[in-house]
């Protein structure tokens, strides 16, 4: 578990830099300004962060659910 843990960390602290767009989303920033790009890179980004944090709650409340059961 601690193993999962670590490597899950690890993995959200230390990504390489992602680009993170639909193909008509990168069509229209590559003849654009690259600003542009990059801030539609963030948002994407940014948006796709809070389905990762509602099952990751999820999964902390299901098992601090767990670990009072058994006690």
């Amino acid at each position: 578990m601690k193993k999962i843990i670590l490597f899950s960390l690890f993995s959200l602290l230390f990504f390489l830099e992602t680009s993170a767009q639909c193909a008509m989303c990168k069509a229209v920033v590559e003849s654009g300004d690259a600003e542009v790009a990059q801030g539609l890179n963030d948002g994407i980004m940014y948006l796709m962060i809070f389905p990762y944090l509602l099952i990751g709650a999820l999964f902390y409340f299901i098992y601090r659910h767990k670990t009072k059961n058994k006690n």
